[in-house]
């Protein structure tokens, strides 16, 4: 075992036997034992639990403030339309990525107000 998992000339490989991908059997004749070393992309980090969250976050953005809305249990065109009426009843722009609705701003009590009026149950992250 190298820990080769990519080559140039060959493509993917095994990280088990180091055959290529193709032409490997380990995965067919021992599929229970193979434990996946990358963590999967199907897990969702956002909680799906009815309860909105809503915090502020400055990392990646060089030190401006976002508002952070997440936990909202809707179909993506209705959260894009959520997102829409709480940047226009903030007055600010903001996007809507991978799930979570990022106001730009600190707009947390705003955000929560507006939430709670609609009937969600609302928790504030953070401080």
């Amino acid at each position: 075992m190298s820990g080769l998992v990519y080559s140039t000339q060959q493509g993917r490989l095994c990280p088990d036997c180091g055959q290529p991908v193709a032409k490997c059997d380990c995965a067919r004749t021992r599929p229970a034992a193979r434990v996946s070393r990358a963590p999967s992309a199907t897990v969702n980090p956002v909680p799906r639990d009815g309860i909105v969250r809503v915090g502020r976050e400055t990392k990646g953005r060089k030190g401006k403030g976002v508002t952070i809305v997440t936990g909202v249990p809707l179909p993506a065109a209705e959260l894009a339309a959520l997102c829409t009426a709480l940047k226009k009843k903030c007055g600010s722009g903001g996007a809507l990525k991978e799930g979570v609705i990022e106001i730009q701003g600190d707009h947390r009590d705003t955000i929560a107000d507006e939430m709670t009026a609609q009937g969600w149950t609302v928790k504030r992250m953070g401080g």
